[in-house]
């Protein structure tokens, strides 16, 4: 999630667990300790292919945070030995705070490493979007009354039902992922459609509107729309992965790298002598948020691998967001996913390369 909405919930376990004693410093203390573990963002990195696929990795890690509250706990006890809250109490709280931060980021479908450092898939559980008011604002209100009150029986009880409510929204994310699959799957299946791999992702801003990505075998894909108010089969639109050129970058360890942190969720695209690869993962139909330029056409007629740099990516406009919050409530009209994709579906025939021939060696390093 969003560095505001993970310091208001470090804020708000801190203030209720340790407000007592701690008074309004809890909520200083706890927001400042859960922003702690995206100072990885600080870290240079050579290309965004590895700025995104090392995000949230070795400092989201339930281990490694678990080992840092544990010497938090052990710093701060000698330094104030006499403070009147229990070492175990401390723990638990110091612990909370940081563990929630990428649990709550596992939450999004971003791809969180919480178990590094094992090479496992990052968590990618796709319950809300990276950004989403309706869980953000129930703390923001409760961290701004208990600041303005002071940590009393009243603000601490606040910030408990706050954090009760923030925990009740993920489940009911949760539980509208499962309902767009379901709806999809099924329509899908009505349809004579063989899907090979199919997700849910919530759409910009709220978890009651879902994109639904399904994979075929014949190396397409599905784009479809789904509400917790549908009542009628969802919109889809059929787009291709273009498998057939994907072998250009196969063996790249960038490329590997990518394809293990999304799951495989990938598109490639021929854009004039560039190859671009896109995660389908984030965005809207056709326009991801993720996109990147991994090999070129040289002029000797070989694909040539570089290092990866970003490439243009469409962002929802305030046009279609409101087509997205009225498709929310009324199924009719549906979404223009077809006019949506039509901009950067192209794969252009322009390139002088040979997709046959050998892959060269990258172009710089």
């Amino acid at each position: 999630m969003d560095s505001v909405t993970q310091a208001l919930l470090g804020g708000a376990i801190q203030g209720s667990l340790l407000g007592r004693t701690q008074g309004r410093r809890a909520l200083f203390y706890g927001a400042a300790l859960a922003t702690l573990p995206d100072l990885d963002v600080l870290i240079p990195y050579a290309d965004p292919v590895s700025a995104m696929t090392y995000h949230r990795g070795f400092t989201h890690s339930l281990f490694v945070l678990t080992g840092l509250a544990g010497l938090l706990t052990w710093l701060i006890r000698r330094r104030w030995p006499d403070a009147p809250y229990r070492r175990g109490r401390l723990f638990f709280t110091l612990w909370l705070v940081l563990i929630t931060h990428p649990l709550l980021d596992a939450f999004t479908v971003y791809g969180t490493r919480l178990f590094w450092p094992f090479p496992a898939v990052p968590e990618s559980w796709s319950a809300v979007f990276i950004i989403d008011p309706a869980y953000t604002l129930p703390l923001l209100a409760a961290v701004v009354f208990a600041a303005r009150k002071g940590l009393n029986t009243r603000s601490i009880r606040i910030l408990s039902v706050a954090l009760a409510l923030s925990t009740a929204y993920l489940a009911f994310g949760m539980g509208g992922r499962m309902l767009a699959e379901q709806r999809v799957s099924h329509a899908m299946r009505n349809q004579g459609i063989a899907v090979t791999e199919l997700r849910a992702v919530s759409m910009p801003f709220n978890a009651l509107i879902w994109r639904v990505i399904a994979k075929t075998p014949d190396g397409h894909y599905y784009e479809s729309v789904s509400s917790w108010f549908d009542d009628r089969p969802p919109e889809w639109i059929r787009l291709p992965l273009h498998p057939d050129i994907a072998h250009i970058v196969n063996g790249v360890p960038l490329h590997d790298r990518l394809r293990w942190f999304t799951n495989d969720w990938l598109r490639y695209d021929i854009i004039g002598n560039a190859l671009v690869v896109s995660d389908l993962r984030m965005g809207i139909a056709g326009q991801y948020t993720f996109r990147f330029k991994m090999a070129e056409c040289a002029a000797d007629g070989k694909w040539v691998t570089v290092v990866p740099s970003a490439w243009s990516s469409g962002m929802p406009s305030l046009t279609e967001l409101k087509l997205m919050m009225k498709r929310i409530f009324h199924q009719q009209p549906p979404l223009p996913l077809s006019a949506w994709s039509a901009p950067y579906a192209e794969t252009s025939a322009a390139h002088t390369c040979d997709l046959a021939m050998p892959v060269g060696k990258p172009a710089s390093s």
